[in-house]
């Protein structure tokens, strides 16, 4: 029977100076775009919100934003690195389905606790799930779909 062992040479955390700056580079990219895209969905969830509701005014928001935003990292934030397409075009689906699912929650949550939540109050919790959803969002596209590829180390028999 196999049994698992650690490699020393093999590093949960990458040692290279490079991946560390690309790692920053990466996030910076990342909150610019989510701070721009955020505060768009915010206008547009502002405007739309008295004419549609704010369950379907945040779901036109979310279809707008979630377009550009996706585009602006394939392009910009994880530029050079490969990724599958059929990942991306999941990627896009699965964030668009996610942030639906999680502001109409979260709304429907300050809805249940908040007698008639203004506008402002609706758009407040949404900016902070926007946020918490972003940092998974995050890990998801640098680890997942944007992951970095190594050739697989080959440990060499000693006998």
């Amino acid at each position: 029977m196999a049994t698992p062992r650690w490699a020393p040479e093999h590093r949960l955390l990458a040692t290279d100076p490079d991946r560390h700056h690309e790692l920053g580079t990466h996030a910076a990219w990342y909150v610019v775009a989510g701070v721009v895209t955020t505060g768009l969905q915010a206008v547009l969830f502002l405007l739309l919100r008295d004419e549609l509701g704010a369950q379907v005014a945040n779901l036109v928001a979310i279809a707008v934003t979630t377009v550009g935003n996706t585009e602006f990292h394939r392009r910009v934030t994880f530029s050079g690195r490969p990724s599958n397409a059929g990942k991306r075009h999941l990627q896009d689906l699965l964030t668009f389905v996610f942030y639906a699912l999680y502001g109409s929650a979260v709304l429907a949550l300050l809805d249940a606790f908040v007698e008639r939540p203004t506008s402002w109050e609706e758009t407040g919790a949404l900016l902070l799930a926007s946020l918490v959803g972003g940092i998974v969002r995050f890990a998801v596209l640098r680890w997942w779909v944007f992951a970095h590829r190594t050739e697989p180390v080959v440990a060499a028999h000693t006998g």
